[in-house]
């Protein structure tokens, strides 16, 4: 379809999904045995794009109240537009939190459906520059206990060829050191001297904490501390910078361009971190990874790996994307087209228009909440 015979956007749906994960996870800060993923669709003349991000159910709601009137009757080409209408649209409601979450999936479904429209893979559209995007295991819940950790370290190494993992630290707020040290070594016996050893803390520690934790941590050739104090605190993220030779990675809870402008000004972080379901989809994220290249700053996409992949691939200054373990089950059980890691990489789907991906929704009918 040519862009100028396109007509408008003439439907928008929302629905969420409540799935309960396969083991009980948990971080330094936070447990769930449940996943809420909120969809988002858009249609213009019998063509449908797809976006989602994990939160609230009440985004649901909010894309129903405060951004479908601005959505529907918009030119589908006209993404930046509806995109700046939408963020005027939650000025009195706010766009840190659900609002962020809830204009990131309707960003990336009024991309998904652009590219549908023009016939185009979304990656292709959106600017492509790389073939392939780097991933790294995500897991490795506090919660997990020896052998459930081995067994999943063993998975993505072995059995998917990942070249990077990540173990979640900072049990307990903080409060024990001595397991997460052990938790480290162990990760790192399991997978030999060859794979990069990733940590998150969660911003469980204090800076004092999470300092003396990456000088304890040395010689488990620890290449990635994320989030070793909150994200909130710029300063305490630049001080352990200062003091690891680990790459300290923050900006998942960012839901702005001002929140990583004034990160990347703080010289807080080696990478950023950016979740394309949160920091204003599609649109904000092109515009974030911008700014880091202008501070010499690789991106990384954090979690929800088949939001990400075509996106990313798009970005020049990007570092790799989070293959998290909870939203890769969700998105293989609820998509057709769901990415496989090979050789610890995925690649854009260039054979199928948009995002080349397709909602089982009679699998998502159990799970359904709204």
């Amino acid at each position: 379809m040519s862009a100028s015979s396109a007509s408008a956007v003439d439907q928008v749906s929302t629905s969420a999904y409540r799935i309960p994960t396969d083991a009980p996870e948990g971080d330094g800060t936070f447990a769930w045995d449940l996943t809420t993923l909120v969809l988002a669709q858009v249609q213009a003349d019998g063509v449908v794009g797809t976006g989602w991000t994990y939160g609230s159910a009440t985004c649901a709601g909010l894309i129903d109240e405060v951004l479908t009137p601005v959505i529907r009757g918009r030119d589908p080409m006209d993404v930046p537009g509806t995109f700046q209408g939408m963020v005027d649209a939650l000025r009195n409601v706010g766009r840190p939190g659900v609002g962020g979450m809830a204009l990131s999936a309707v960003d990336c479904a009024l991309w998904d459906l652009k590219a549908r429209l023009l016939e185009l893979p979304l990656s292709k559209l959106l600017g492509q520059v790389h073939d392939r995007v780097p991933v790294y295991g995500s897991g490795g819940f506090t919660t997990y206990d020896e052998e459930q950790l081995t067994a999943q370290l063993k998975g993505w190494v072995a059995d998917q060829g990942l070249t990077r993992v990540k173990i979640k630290i900072g049990e307990s707020r903080g409060t024990r050191e001595e397991r997460d040290l052990s938790r480290i070594h162990e990760a790192r016996d399991v997978i030999g001297p060859e794979v990069e050893l990733f940590v998150d803390a969660n911003g469980a520690y204090t800076v004092g904490q999470a300092v003396r934790m990456a000088d304890r941590m040395r010689p488990a050739d620890v290449r990635w501390f994320e989030e070793p104090v909150s994200s909130d605190d710029l300063d305490g993220l630049a001080s352990v910078r200062a003091h690891t030779s680990a790459d300290v990675a923050a900006g998942e809870y960012g839901f702005d361009l001002v929140y990583f402008g004034r990160m990347c000004a703080a010289r807080a972080v080696d990478c950023l971190q950016v979740d394309v379901s949160r920091c204003g989809g599609i649109t904000e994220l092109l515009r974030v990874a911008a700014v880091a290249a202008v501070h010499g700053l690789q991106v990384s996409g954090h979690c929800a790996p088949n939001l990400h992949v075509d996106v990313l691939a798009s970005v020049p200054n990007l570092r790799h994307l989070e293959w998290f373990h909870d939203h890769v089950r969700i998105e293989s059980m609820l998509f057709d087209g769901a990415r496989r890691p090979a050789r610890g990489e995925v690649s854009p789907n260039l054979n199928a228009p948009g995002n080349g991906l397709k909602w089982r929704a009679e699998e998502a009918e159990r799970w359904v909440i709204k």
